[in-house]
């Protein structure tokens, strides 16, 4: 794989949390809460990255996680180019590589990539020049780094001791590469146990190399946690894959009133969105008072200015 760090064990990458030290995610952690305030929006505006340029380069659909990268990229004075793939010239049968190659001649410091395919993100980094960076935003079912980041440093800001919480993590785990780089992120800060609770067809395929414990019965799930992060269900795959309906998955799976019973009163409530309303969370519990849900989105652009400015900002501090 394309090396995440350069030779002084700084960021050049980031394409995923595996394997980066326990040291460097707490140091991503603790740039991202120097630009949150205690209370209201990040902040507005630094000049990390005046004159630098950033390509959102997204080839699936976001709303979040592009828009909160477009931000965190003006808040650090960056320039900004949101690539809309679906009115490029791939319509007319251009390579993906092309594509990168022709926005880094146009002066690219930094791509955003969104891909469909596991791995993308790593090829466009083998591919890309010197001192041009690439941030996994997200590819195939394999990882989506800042997304862990930013549920991590939601839970630390409620609960900073890792090495007391288990964490249990609900629905389609075996395709969500959230999940994957969740787990990944609770595994290097020192989370105590990791579950996760899921129908079998959706369950990790090998969960043991995971180092998480599996259950199939949610209130059994849930006794006893600190946080569970509830996943997107995919409507098509679950008449496909599932051979259950939405109302069925909700009914034994889903976080509703009734479900979380068994949940402690002071366990967090997470979704990175997403959400099926009324499918894998109820309205009521998504925006309740035990949700952080919107304080992951908040955390999102904290964590995407800090992993941007931590990579790049050196190269263009004014």
């Amino acid at each position: 794989m394309t090396r995440q760090l350069d030779d002084d064990g700084r960021l050049r990458h980031l394409l995923t949390i595996a394997g980066l030290p326990a040291a460097l995610l707490t140091e991503i952690l603790d740039t991202a809460e120097s630009f949150l305030p205690e209370t209201g929006p990040p902040v507005k505006k630094v000049p990390l990255l005046r004159g630098a340029t950033v390509v959102n380069l997204f080839f699936e659909a976001s709303t979040r996680t592009r828009t909160t990268f477009e931000l965190a990229a003006k808040r650090l004075s960056a320039d900004v180019l949101n690539m809309q793939v679906e009115h490029s010239s791939k319509t007319k049968g251009e390579h993906d590589l092309d594509t990168l190659f022709t926005l880094q001649a146009m002066g690219a410091d930094v791509f955003v990539v969104r891909h469909p395919d596991n791995g993308a993100a790593a090829g466009f980094a083998e591919q890309v020049a010197p001192g041009v960076a690439v941030l996994n935003a997200g590819d195939g079912s394999h990882a989506h780094p800042t997304q862990a980041l930013l549920d991590m440093l939601t839970i630390r800001r409620h609960k900073p001791d890792f090495s007391g919480l288990t964490v249990a993590i609900v629905g389609d785990v075996r395709h969500s590469r959230v999940a994957h780089s969740d787990i990944d992120a609770l595994h290097a800060l020192g989370a105590r146990e990791i579950r996760v609770i899921a129908p079998p067809p959706l369950m990790p395929a090998e969960p043991g190399n995971l180092g998480v414990r599996t259950h199939d019965r949610l209130a059994e799930g849930l006794a006893g946690v600190d946080v569970v992060i509830a996943l997107r269900i995919q409507h098509e795959r679950m008449q496909r894959t599932l051979d259950i309906t939405p109302e069925d998955y909700r009914r034994d799976f889903g976080l509703t009133a009734e479900n979380l019973q068994a949940l402690p009163a002071d366990a967090l409530i997470m979704h990175p969105g997403p959400i099926n309303r009324g499918v894998e969370i109820d309205a009521d519990i998504a925006y309740g008072p035990r949700s952080v849900i919107l304080e992951q989105v908040r955390n999102g652009i904290a964590v995407r200015m800090a992993v941007m400015a931590m990579i790049a900002g050196g190269r263009h501090r004014v």
